[in-house]
């Protein structure tokens, strides 16, 4: 089976290239180039590369010095034979058919490889639809899509592919070892746990990591689709039982680091909402190494809205606090218009529900505890103040759970469905 072309890239930077035209389309061709580094002349009596943001280094009505790199010479004429020497590859977007002839031929017979955007089949190379997706050792994928000079077909083709790029579900982890001291650190909030509420950032840096640091309640589903080389590190803490304390986990980012590695440290929720992203980051940074924090859903939001109590409601609650459920629940100011939202609380609930009792949040404000809130065994347990303790142990409520606090609660079908 024979082909009509052979793909390749082409390295320009530094090289000149000529483009015939100085209409919407030239435009566009000349940005990619500048942005590629070429020295790019554009041939035409009229331009509208400055309503395109493009500026012109030099303007002539010949071509005589030659554009300096990453910049853009117009010659302000008609097109004429002789004005693609020097040239390495030439476009041609004029609007007439015959003025594009003319190019190609004479690309042809100096030969230069020539695109023609009017007619396709005069010239002899071809502008695919072209994706870039960054990475995080500093380079990017490329992806450029041909489809027999169809380019909306191509265009299709290519968004699709590059959503799946920039959403980690494609591979991107590097398999040639680069020669650099050190790697990175992206802290990622890996939200709720379901794999589907991780941000697109997210997803796409643990699509590239060497070493994956992971919490209990991160996505762990996503563990599944990582390379077979990819180390996992499991540093889950569970009530009262923390087997990696947080000053080995910090050790632990920094020696891979140090070892050239990528590292994502994968938590549940997001890292900077009791998840000790911060304490993280700072270690990194005074042992120089570069880190990121991808922000994730918390699950102080989304658990409870996962069961149908929103933490702010007009006329109910303008606004909510987050907290841990260990310490500190007696100190928190607010009434029941005012949501609290527990985290790590199960352990001492009825503590923290007492504590909670005050002269503006009296013994019957609802309370809610939401259990495994986008897992298979999401259960819900309302209450007041007063009871929630009492019904949360009837029913045997365990971690990981969250705990709201406020006339919020009264919105959620439990409350509801308790009522009748």
């Amino acid at each position: 089976m024979t082909h009509e072309i052979y793909p390749l890239g082409l390295k320009v930077a530094g090289r000149l290239v000529v483009v015939v035209g100085g209409g919407p389309v030239a435009a566009r061709r000349v940005r990619s180039l500048v942005e590629a580094g070429a020295r790019v002349r554009v041939v035409a009596p009229h331009s509208a590369l400055a309503e395109h943001g493009i500026s012109v280094a030099s303007e002539t009505l010949g071509p005589s010095d030659e554009p300096q790199p990453a910049s853009v010479q117009w010659v302000r004429r008609e097109y004429r034979t002789g004005d693609l020497e020097g040239a390495w590859l030439a476009h041609t977007a004029t609007g007439s058919a015959e003025a594009d002839r003319q190019v190609a031929d004479d690309a042809e017979r100096s030969r230069i490889f020539c695109v023609s955007a009017g007619d396709a089949t005069v010239g002899t190379a071809w502008v695919p639809a072209v994706a870039r997706t960054p990475l995080t050792d500093g380079g990017e994928v490329t992806v450029s899509v041909t489809a027999g000079r169809d380019p909306r077909r191509a265009q299709a083709i290519r968004d699709a592919v590059a959503a799946q790029l920039q959403s980690g579900a494609l591979p991107l982890r590097r398999h040639r070892e680069l020669e650099r001291p050190l790697g990175r650190v992206w802290l990622v909030g890996g939200g709720p746990g379901d794999p589907g509420l991780i941000t697109a950032r997210g997803r796409a840096v643990l699509a590239q990591a060497d070493v994956v640091i992971v919490d209990r309640l991160g996505p762990r589903a996503l563990l599944e689709e990582l390379a077979p080389e990819v180390e996992v590190i499991d540093v889950g803490k569970t009530s009262g039982n923390h087997p990696v304390p947080q000053h080995e986990i910090n050790a632990l980012l920094i020696q891979h680091a140090q070892a050239g590695r990528d590292v994502v440290r994968l938590k549940g929720g997001d890292p900077y909402v009791l998840g000790r992203g911060g304490e993280e980051l700072a270690a990194c940074r005074v042992a120089g190494i570069e880190v990121e924090v991808v922000p994730g859903v918390t699950s102080a939001v989304s658990v409870p809205a996962a069961v149908g109590i929103p933490v702010t409601h007009r006329g109910v609650a303008r606004g909510f606090s987050v907290l841990t459920g260990h310490d500190g629940a007696a100190e928190v100011p607010g009434g029941p218009d005012h949501t609290l939202v527990l985290l790590m609380g199960v352990t001492h609930l009825a503590d923290a529900a007492e504590a909670l009792i005050t002269d503006d949040r009296p013994a019957d404000t609802p309370a809610a505890v939401v259990e495994d809130g986008y897992g298979t065994g999401q259960r819900v347990t309302v209450g007041t103040l007063a009871t929630i303790a009492e019904h949360a142990a009837e029913v045997g409520v365990r971690p990981p759970a969250v705990i709201v606090v406020g006339a919020v609660v009264r919105l959620s079908p439990a409350w509801a469905q308790q009522a009748r």
